[in-house]
């Protein structure tokens, strides 16, 4: 076997290897190598699940937590995993902050505006990391999923863009 026919096979090897990695990680808190941004509905109409994936700084969980407590929602639950300098939040909301509760067009324009917000989060994590001296993470790739409504649940894996 020549070294062009070996190295194409072991290019595929790895392929299926990240393919399977990521089905097998589905449904599992595991932050991945690429940066993400997705909201998605969550078992109702006003419910909904949002997760930001991203390298791991002290300083970003304050971040989310400022971000988050400015919108009008309310939190139901957060989790948060990090692995190897890498972190994933997730975060289920309903729209309206104590008994305010709001229609389902403005519930939607609120998951935008959640989605807005993590990505500023996102972009300002991404510009200080830049300028800090651990710049090994530069070349992440960025994946930004945008609000999916053919889904009704939160409990699956990553989105594909």
């Amino acid at each position: 076997m020549d070294k062009a026919t070996l190295l194409s096979e072991v290019i595929s090897q790895v392929k299926e290897l990240k393919k399977t990695a990521v089905e097998a990680s589905k449904g599992f808190l595991i932050p991945m190598d690429a940066d993400e941004v997705k909201v998605e509905p969550c078992d109702g109409s006003m419910s909904y699940s949002a997760t930001i994936c991203c390298d791991f700084r002290p300083e970003i969980i304050s971040e989310l937590r400022q971000t988050l407590d400015s919108l009008p929602l309310h939190l139901e639950k957060a989790e948060i995993s990090t692995l190897a300098g890498r972190m994933k939040n997730v975060f289920i909301f309903t729209c309206g902050k104590g008994n305010i509760n709001i229609d389902t067009e403005a519930c939607q324009a609120l998951a935008r505006n959640v989605h807005q917000a993590l990505c500023s989060v996102l972009d300002k994590a991404s510009a200080s990391l830049e300028f800090s001296p651990r710049t090994s993470h530069a070349n992440k790739r960025r994946r930004l999923c945008f609000i999916e409504t053919s889904t009704s649940s939160c409990n699956h894996g990553s989105c594909l863009c």
